[in-house]
């Protein structure tokens, strides 16, 4: 019992020399996981594999896969995700998934890239200073959100809840989409990605889809993360993600 020749032909140009114990205490879970994660679901979509792995492991930060997420770095890397890239998709990770969960996974990809040989830290990616953070931010949480939008935000804020809108705009944006290292239709898609695998966040997530297509990102790029990621999050948060693109951009 194993994994069909094209599964096990692309599981291996993602981990070359790479024996899971897990086919060998469990053989029937993971001939099926691997048909299907590794097969069948990559038939689908218009993901390169590099950004497909990069969402991934977005989604593995998300839902605390810890010991997955090692193994996909790994995999990233192999395909030509730069560590940059992979240390970037950890620190826009931070503003949404808290570092609560954040900190095991930066000190997991630092482990990874030293075993690697690279060299830490890597060479920094910020573009704002603590006096232009927050205009800075302000003005691409607007390109990407839409001005109205923002201002509308603002406006329907209670005077003791205003500061979660200046922290929105300064730290989210100000301090993590003006960084380097990843374009800002990439960063839209991981935040997506991080928001759908955590669940709950419905509301948040069906904004997301809006600012994906302000940045370039379409109903079909969309749809191919949802499924590149469901055999890593399950079918109800999947689902969930695939109504929430319906009711932003439905299918015509």
């Amino acid at each position: 019992m194993a994994p069909n020749d094209q599964a096990r032909k692309n599981h291996d140009e993602l981990f070359p020399g790479h024996v899971s114990t897990l086919a060998v205490t469990d053989p029937e879970l993971i001939e099926y996981f691997d048909n299907f994660a590794f097969d069948e679901v990559l038939r689908h979509g218009t993901l390169d594999t590099r950004t497909r792995l990069m969402v991934q492991l977005a989604a593995l930060i998300a839902v605390h896969g810890l010991g997955e997420y090692r193994v996909m770095v790994g995999a990233a890397l192999t395909v030509g995700v730069t560590p940059v890239a992979v240390k970037e998709i950890v620190y826009q990770a931070v503003p949404y998934v808290g570092m609560g969960r954040v900190f095991d996974f930066l000190h997991a990809t630092n482990e990874v890239l030293t075993a690697r040989g690279v060299d830490l830290p890597l060479p920094g990616q910020s573009t704002t200073t603590p006096q232009t953070r927050a205009a800075k931010g302000l003005a691409v949480q607007q390109a990407i959100v839409g001005a109205d939008r923002v201002a509308a935000m603002v406006a329907a804020a209670p005077a003791d809840e205003l500061h979660l809108q200046r922290y929105l705009a300064a730290n989210c944006f100000g301090d993590h989409y003006t960084r380097t290292g990843l374009d800002l239709p990439t960063r839209e898609l991981l935040t997506f990605t991080m928001l759908i695998a955590m669940g709950g966040c419905e509301p948040q997530a069906k904004g997301h889809v809006a600012a994906n297509l302000n940045v370039g990102n379409d109903r079909q790029t969309l749809l191919s993360v949802v499924t590149q990621l469901l055999p890593f999050i399950g079918y109800p948060r999947t689902l969930n993600a695939v109504r929430l693109i319906d009711e932003v951009i439905p299918a015509g």
